[in-house]
């Protein structure tokens, strides 16, 4: 699709960041009466970019009887168009905050969002700061940490199959063997910035690596869309801000909790969310198979949608199947708390 892109520059207000946050943005609103906004936000390695497969589906329903979307999709502080900070303490908690005031500069002063990798991982913190605004979500990386008793009973072989998948895929497969690109970026972001700086195609294999552990192959579009040139422009999209930036917002994760640092597994607790949510899970992610009571220790879960196809990079990989799960999910007034729109 052919994107909409604006910049802006907003104050992170309530966080401990003071500085002016330069954002760029995508902003495609819809013509349909009773449209809602939607805030999207990226991965990483992705950016932006990953919202051009959806976005005409979301702005431009088939037919009435499906829900449309203003869409915004802003690149995050240090990642796409988006200056990398001056200064140190704009990381998850400080991003949320600025991006609660670009929504509100641009009139949404109540939106519903959609993201998967960190941008699942800011959704969550949005919601929690911001629980008058964001009034539902869907996050296709929802995360949480198996506790001790959960792995005591990994260990004793009585956990359900679901349970086991789980674990496995997010303790030992993901923290054990493809995390290391996240211990890299939590401790030492500038020593690998000043390689991948002075090695654009250093820089494009480290993000290639990233894609490569983490999509459906076997989906028919998927190596076509991650042939050369779309991992050329995904790289630039780090390139052109220096690598660092997007790097140190790994750090800054620590910082905030959302990360465990290289105490534990790899990710921190995050806040419970009261917003009604809904995940949707996809095989070739980085896990799979979250329990659905266990979604719910860290938010008010209602749905979860479990796909047969599809990565980590979904909105771009499998882009009908996350629509078909935002239509039906915030087309479900009730249950995921919609209604206030049409009030």
């Amino acid at each position: 699709a052919s994107l909409k892109q604006y910049t802006t520059i907003v104050q992170a207000e309530g966080s401990n960041y003071t500085d002016p946050v330069p954002l760029h943005f995508v902003h495609h609103p819809s013509s349909r009466p009773g449209a809602m906004p939607l805030l999207f936000l990226h991965s990483w390695p992705g950016s932006f970019l990953e919202v051009g497969n959806i976005i005409n589906l979301l702005t431009n329903p088939p037919n009435s009887t499906l829900p449309a979307f203003h869409v915004v999709a802003p690149s995050i502080p240090g990642f796409g168009f988006s200056p990398a900070p001056l200064a140190p303490g704009l990381g998850p908690i400080a991003s949320v905050h600025a991006f609660h005031a670009l929504m509100l500069k641009l009139n949404y002063p109540r939106y519903v969002a959609q993201g998967g990798d960190w941008g699942g991982i800011l959704i969550r913190l949005q919601a929690f700061y911001f629980p008058s605004s964001l009034i539902s979500f869907l996050d296709t990386f929802y995360l949480i940490q198996p506790n001790a008793t959960d792995l005591a009973r990994f260990s004793a072989n009585t956990t359900s199959p679901e349970e086991t998948t789980y674990i496995n895929s997010v303790v030992y497969t993901f923290d054990n063997h493809f995390s290391g690109y996240r211990l890299i970026q939590e401790t030492e972001p500038l020593s690998l910035a000043y390689a991948t700086t002075d090695s654009p195609l250093g820089l494009a294999m480290w993000i290639y690596q990233a894609i490569r552990d983490a999509v459906d192959w076997t989906v028919s579009t998927t190596p076509s869309r991650f042939d050369a040139t779309e991992v050329i422009t995904w790289t630039l999209m780090y390139y052109i801000q220096g690598p660092y930036g997007s790097f140190r917002f790994y750090k800054e994760g620590v910082t905030d909790g959302v990360w465990a640092g290289l105490a534990g597994y790899a990710f921190g607790d995050l806040p419970y969310v009261t917003q009604p949510v809904a995940i949707s899970e996809f095989p070739k992610d980085v896990w799979y198979d979250l329990p659905l009571e266990w979604a719910r220790r860290q938010g008010n879960v209602k749905v979860r949608y479990r796909h047969e196809k599809g990565g980590h990079f979904a909105a771009f990989e499998v882009p009908e199947m996350v629509v078909g799960d935002l239509w039906t999910w915030f087309g479900d007034r009730e249950l995921s708390g919609t209604g206030v729109f049409y009030q």
